[in-house]
């Protein structure tokens, strides 16, 4: 049985999340226990449960302690299944983050997966976007053999969520390593902002008008498409994602949400800092990037490389994770001002 202290490095959700994975893909009962326990409200909040109860459909797995609040689970797979399956997670609890549990099990599935996921937010704070995932995470993890696909049904924001998302992910794809040493040059920048029932006050424009004359401040063009989405009636918002990429194969992003008290053209300089950050320190993956590939350069064959201008606490913990379930080792070392992770 593995067995895992959730107050360890992060103490966070990205812990449960990777445990309730690895637990699947290597077919291993686990124990967890003081889940999220260095967080405000430790224990399963509705994203962290409905995340459990997808994984173990997915997995035919057996569970205890899946209840709200439950600082203590057991989790008992029984081989992963394809198909379909539907998530609900009633709250604006992040769609992305759950897709972030259930994506790595997806891929060692026998045949293809669908997971419908409803009643979540798609754009919420302390958590990727829904269009962060489509645009930088998912063609990242196609460079390593996964074939999957993201589709917004609907965008759900806080307080009330009410957003749907479909993930599809294409069975038969072994995990190759993945090799990024050297950021080169710019090749394209672009970005999508959206707002819905918004449009009125221009929102979705006004972030792309404000990101697009940073950049342009900066000596770099930008494609920004503009979203006027109608598709929630119940949950007016906005969010941006812009990235860029480069002939070093480097992929990085920034995002940003919008928020009562904040201007829109404050939500699209935010992105824009965030992605000059990352430009700016020429890291080859951007710093949430960071974190998410290492379940799956963990999990491929042969020595990854890739750049990062920061070790975040979930590149830390993700990476402490993978070296104690798995039988691999990482090493991050510094290279001037920036990071080099290499998984050998």
């Amino acid at each position: 049985m593995l067995e895992i202290d959730g107050s360890q490095k992060s103490g966070s959700g990205t812990i449960l999340r990777l445990s309730i994975a690895l637990a699947a893909i290597l077919e291993k009962p686990l124990h967890i226990y003081n889940i999220r326990h260095r967080r405000r409200q430790p224990g399963l909040r509705p994203q962290h449960l409905e995340s459990v109860l997808t994984a173990a459909k997915l997995c035919n797995a057996e569970t205890e302690g899946a209840k709200l609040g439950s600082r203590e689970l057991w989790f008992k797979p029984n081989g992963i299944v394809s198909g379909e399956v539907r998530a609900e997670i009633g709250t604006a609890g992040s769609i992305p983050m759950l897709l972030l549990t259930v994506l790595p099990i997806c891929a060692y599935a026998k045949g293809d997966v669908t997971v419908h996921v409803v009643n979540g937010g798609t754009d919420v704070r302390h958590a990727p976007t829904i269009n962060y995932m489509k645009h930088l995470l998912l063609p990242m993890l196609e460079r390593t053999g996964l074939k999957s696909s993201l589709t917004v049904k609907r965008f759900g924001y806080y307080p009330k969520g009410m957003g749907e998302a479909v993930l599809k992910v294409s069975s038969g794809s072994k995990l190759r390593a993945l090799s990024i040493k050297e950021f080169g040059e710019i090749e394209e920048i672009k970005g999508i902002s959206v707002c819905t029932f918004l449009e009125k006050q221009r929102v979705a424009e006004r972030q792309a008008e404000a990101a697009t004359n940073v950049l342009r401040n900066h000596g770099y063009d930008a494609e920004i498409r503009v979203v006027n989405d109608r598709s929630n009636p119940l949950q007016k918002g906005s969010s941006i994602v812009l990235w860029a990429k480069t002939s070093g194969g480097a992929l990085v992003g920034g995002d940003a949400i919008g928020e009562l008290g904040k201007t829109s053209e404050a939500v699209g300089r935010e992105a824009t800092e965030n992605l000059l950050n990352e430009i700016e320190a020429h890291a080859t993956v951007d710093v949430h990037l960071a974190d998410m590939l290492v379940p799956y350069v963990a999990l491929a064959d042969g020595a990854s490389t890739y750049l990062t201008r920061k070790v975040t606490d979930h590149l830390d913990t993700n990476i402490w994770l993978m070296e104690k379930i798995l039988d691999v080792k990482f090493q991050i070392n510094k290279v001037g001002d920036i990071y080099r992770v290499e998984k050998s």
